[in-house]
């Protein structure tokens, strides 16, 4: 009787033991789950308590963090690719000669102020003066040694706090006109970007002032008609939308292929087309 009693009492030990050792493997098999799908990492912004994730504080803007091949190919490749006006071709020594025993800083004056049939900040004003540096040094790059950028900071202070100003005039202004419009001068407002954009729904004005196309049709460089100009457009608008669509597109003249700027859609030339052919008509 004592045996069979010791022999019960080992038994439920052992399925007891069974059933710890099962729901422990369940635990453990849930806590792996739980890792592997746990995330690699958490979004913490600043200003945020993260504890140890807390973020970085956002380092100061300079000219080693811009873009500089980008804005080049974007608005002034069109002329420096194709030596248009006279420009000269990055990367050509003989035809930079000249211009880079001035120096890189005054190179830069003539990229941020225009110079000869070359507007300022390439016909681009929404262009900061960090971006004309990186833009400027990455042209000259190939033809002579460019110093550390972020020089020309302090050098267009002045110029800066003056444009700062007037910025913030103009913002102070357009709020004062936003409130006064009323809902049919928006419907107007409206209507008149949709037929600029030939239906298409995008900008061609903002298109093409970042584009470059602004570079040449805003001077007459090489014989482009200039913007707003009806009597050197008569004889363009005569050949109809789709010519002046493939114009553009495919270039014609001194003008390349979408103004040199390879990175434009024909959707957005068109769109830049309509806009220039809707201020002449």
């Amino acid at each position: 009787m004592k045996a069979k009693l010791i022999m019960s009492g080992l038994a439920a030990l052992g399925f007891m033991a069974g059933t710890s050792s099962v729901y422990a493997q369940d635990d453990a098999a849930r806590d792996a789950i739980a890792e592997r799908l746990a995330p690699v990492g958490q979004l913490c912004l600043q200003g945020q308590d993260c504890g140890t994730a807390a973020a970085p504080a956002a380092a100061a803007s300079s000219g080693g963090d811009i873009d500089g091949e980008g804005i080049y190919g974007n608005v002034c490749s069109a002329c420096h690719e194709s030596g248009a006006a006279g420009a000269p071709i990055r990367g050509d020594e003989a035809a930079w000669a000249e211009r880079t025993e001035q120096g890189f800083a005054t190179l830069l004056e003539h990229s941020i102020n225009g110079i000869g049939a070359m507007p300022a900040r390439g016909g681009n004003p929404n262009l900061s003066d960090e971006e004309m540096e990186a833009a400027t040094a990455y042209m000259v790059e190939p033809v002579m040694e460019v110093p550390e950028l972020g020089g020309g900071e302090e050098a267009a202070a002045d110029e800066g706090a003056v444009e700062e100003t007037a910025a913030a005039e103009d913002e102070a202004v357009t709020e004062e006109t936003a409130v006064a419009s009323d809902d049919a001068a928006s419907e107007e407002d409206a209507a008149a970007s949709e037929e600029a954009s030939g239906g298409s729904g995008l900008d061609g004005e903002a298109l093409y002032a970042s584009s470059g196309c602004v570079a040449c049709h805003a001077s007459g460089v090489a014989g482009s008609p200039m913007l707003g100009d009806s009597e050197a457009w008569a004889a363009r608008l005569e050949k109809g939308a789709d010519e002046l669509y493939a114009s553009a597109i495919n270039g014609i003249g001194a003008m390349p292929a979408k103004g040199g700027n390879p990175n434009l859609s024909d959707e957005e030339v068109m769109a830049i087309v309509d806009y220039m052919v809707a201020e002449v008509e």
